[in-house]
């Protein structure tokens, strides 16, 4: 039932928004940027009221000063709505569908994301780098969910040549950051659990690795410590049942 209501309480502050926003499409980025962080901190607290999830972010101390990208975990709906409020200002890698959404996909091109056509090939990773290039010139930090896709706990799925690409050409540090949202809030589906989600902000992966080494060492740092999160909730249900 507490699910149900969120869902209800979510689409009708989603709908107020929408009504609200419309005359910052056409004026800058900037007040759009502020009013999303709005939108999602009501949605967050939202979820917090009615079903009982919080967040806690652990690792800070590891994102570096300057130009940077961060690549996370991606197994939530929760993950894109809640960096937007840990990570300022951001331009999010993002599939190209999301922008064909009324209001909202018109509030992601007026706020600058980087939306990227999957099926595009070559041109569509030129368009990406392109587009986070600027991003890093303006002082936006850039996001990119190496996965491309939710992916449910205790999975994985391959790591695509986007990340790799980004690294390659943008020569800033990237910080792998783990979670465990999907143990709480899954990949389509309602049945949403209480609890608190963890979100972790590893040590940042120097610029100018080969390759092969940082596909490596950024996969193993994100998904070792995913699943050492999602084995800390199963351990704390095993205690309180015991």
């Amino acid at each position: 039932m507490r699910p149900y209501l969120f869902v209800v309480l979510f689409y009708g502050w989603t709908t107020l928004s929408g009504i609200f926003v419309l005359p910052f499409l056409l004026g800058p980025p900037g007040p759009i940027l502020a009013y999303s962080r709005v939108w999602i901190r009501v949605s967050l607290w939202l979820l917090r009221v009615s079903v009982g999830i919080s967040h806690r972010v652990i690792g800070t101390e590891n994102i570096p000063t300057g130009p940077v990208m961060f690549a996370i975990k991606h197994q939530s709906a929760w993950d894109t709505l809640a960096i937007n409020l840990i990570v300022r200002d951001a331009a999010i890698v993002l599939k190209r569908e999301l922008t064909w959404i009324p209001l909202f996909g018109w509030c992601l091109l007026r706020s600058r994301q980087i939306a990227i056509d999957r099926s595009g090939g070559i041109s569509a990773l030129r368009g990406m780098v392109s587009a986070a290039r600027a991003a890093l010139t303006n002082g936006r930090p850039v996001i990119i969910y190496p996965e491309g896709t939710r992916v449910a706990p205790g999975d994985r799925a391959p790591y695509h040549a986007g990340v790799s690409a980004l690294y390659e050409a943008l020569n800033a540090p990237v910080v792998p950051v783990a979670l465990n949202s999907g143990r709480f809030w899954p990949r389509r589906s309602l049945k949403l659990t209480p609890g608190i989600i963890t979100i972790e902000f590893l040590p940042p992966l120097p610029a100018k690795m080969r390759r092969h080494d940082f596909l490596e060492a950024l996969e193993t740092a994100i998904e070792t410590t995913s699943e050492r999160l999602n084995q800390e909730i199963t351990q704390t249900n095993v205690s309180m049942r015991g």
